[in-house]
């Protein structure tokens, strides 16, 4: 063996046993760091993705790993590379690495390790650590507490399993192992990222990373911006009885959380804007709707109650690429599992290809139910970026209005077209990042797409 070889099978980024750990898979053990109740004062937290070592205005904030794990794989890869970065700041959470409840056991107790192990290794080169705590069902609660010592402060998330985008919280779910966790490990404190479900107990401090959005404000000029807990922190509610909560404010330093606890597919979907229930509806039958411009829509309901496609009744949102009618055929399972997903391409009926019209839309029964309910102007706003980019990808093609002028987002081939709905100023994009690259005037869409009108969505 040769000593470069020697040197590589025995060194610790190989082994990673330099540590004492805990259980029988020797889960390395963070000692428990001391804080002072002072520190959690107006608490702050910034992305690991946001550190760098020009950042002279945030060094007194905590570092979090509430982010994709590509995001901050190298940490587990390359340990020493970000240690000067994170040393300047006043502590670090530890990497929270995906538990998804869809996960196999052995990935759940390989990313417990990869927690813990980062944490005793920010230690031992003189960082302040917080462990972050994450689980999977009840059978990794054999394993994916250990490592933290009785009395430890901790952090966790519950944005993943509360109740958004079409989603139904995981309440449940996250209450099994939060309770779990507080019995096992007896924290002296829990940061809690994301607002905290009333029955959470324990000296909770909540650190809402919306603070200083308008994500979740009661109104955009509101100074300062309102928390989701402003009826509580204001004293205009009590707090729900025998929740433990302790009101303390902070925000977060980043763009969007998308993190890995509870199911890797979010919560079951549910329909949260009056338009979307006419997907769903009584298995076999076909449900007629009328859009805002008056338009008519056809859905299809399929044998479990979901709609499987949809005819409509109009060329929007361009012409050139959209006969009248044309069918949209549903599925919810990909992109999106759980959620309608508009099939890319569309079926399109042109006159030089059907002479004699569309087919026939045909079911099993034929429906009589009639609907005119729309959203309002405020159910179809973008109010994200990323809801903008998650409704494109699930086949939604937008319709909105800026400075007068109606544009609209279509899918072709394998991309996007966005133009005027008359189909001028056309631009054929790859990705919704592209999109949102077009330019409105002087503007681009990225710019202005939560302050356009939408006036349809589709989905």
């Amino acid at each position: 063996m040769t000593e470069e070889n020697f040197n590589y099978r025995t060194s610790q980024i190989m082994l990673r046993n330099q540590f004492p750990g805990e259980g029988p898979f020797k889960i390395p053990i963070i000692p428990k760091t001391e804080f002072s109740e002072v520190e959690f004062v107006d608490l702050r937290l910034i992305g690991f993705d946001r550190t760098h070592l020009e950042d002279e205005k945030n060094l007194d904030w905590m570092v979090h790993f509430f982010l994709y794990d590509y995001k901050f794989e190298r940490v587990w890869k390359e340990p020493d590379r970000d240690i000067e970065r994170l040393r300047r700041y006043r502590v670090v959470l530890t990497p929270d690495f995906s538990m998804y409840l869809e996960m196999n056991p052995t990935m759940q107790l390989y990313n417990t390790f990869r927690n813990r192990w980062c944490g005793a290794y920010f230690q031992s080169e003189g960082l302040r650590v917080i462990p972050t705590v994450n689980w999977g069902d009840e059978n990794t609660f054999d394993f994916c507490f250990l490592g933290i010592p009785k009395g430890s402060t901790v952090a966790v998330s519950t944005y993943m399993v509360s109740e958004h985008d079409n989603r139904c919280d995981q309440k449940d779910f996250f209450l099994k192992g939060y309770n779990e966790m507080l019995r096992r490990i007896e924290p002296e404190r829990i940061i809690c990222y994301n607002t905290p479900f009333p029955e959470m107990e324990g000296n909770i401090v909540f650190v809402d990373y919306e603070l200083s959005s308008w994500k979740y404000q009661g109104s955009l000029e509101q100074n300062p911006p309102l928390s989701p807990y402003a009826k509580y922190i204001s004293g205009c509610l009590p707090l729900p009885e025998n929740c433990g909560i302790i009101i303390k404010q902070g925000y977060i330093m980043n763009d969007r959380i998308e993190k890995g606890s509870g199911s890797a597919y979010g919560g079951e979907w549910k329909p949260s804007k009056p338009e979307v229930f006419r997907l769903l509806g009584k298995p076999g039958e076909i449900k007629i709707s009328y859009a805002k411009d008056g338009s008519k829509i056809e859905t299809k309901i399929g044998e479990d109650g979901r709609a499987v496609a949809e005819r409509h009744h109009t060329s929007s949102p361009n012409p050139k690429y959209h006969s009248n009618p044309h069918d949209h055929i549903i599925n919810w399972e990909f992109p999106r599992y759980g959620m309608p997903n508009f099939v890319k391409p569309h079926i399109n009926y042109w006159p030089e290809e059907y002479p004699n019209g569309a087919p026939e839309f045909k079911s099993f029964i034929r429906g009589e139910k009639v609907s005119s309910v729309y959203n309002t102007e405020e159910d179809n706003r973008f109010k994200t970026i990323s809801e903008f980019k998650e409704c494109i990808i699930r086949g939604g093609e937008p319709v909105f209005m800026w400075e007068g002028l109606e544009y609209g987002v279509c899918f072709v081939d394998d991309g996007y077209c966005i133009a005027r709905t008359d189909g001028s100023y056309e631009k054929i994009c790859s990705t919704p990042d592209d999109v949102l690259t077009y330019m409105l005037g002087a503007v681009s869409l990225r710019e202005v797409i939560t302050k356009v009108t939408v006036i349809s969505r589709a989905i």
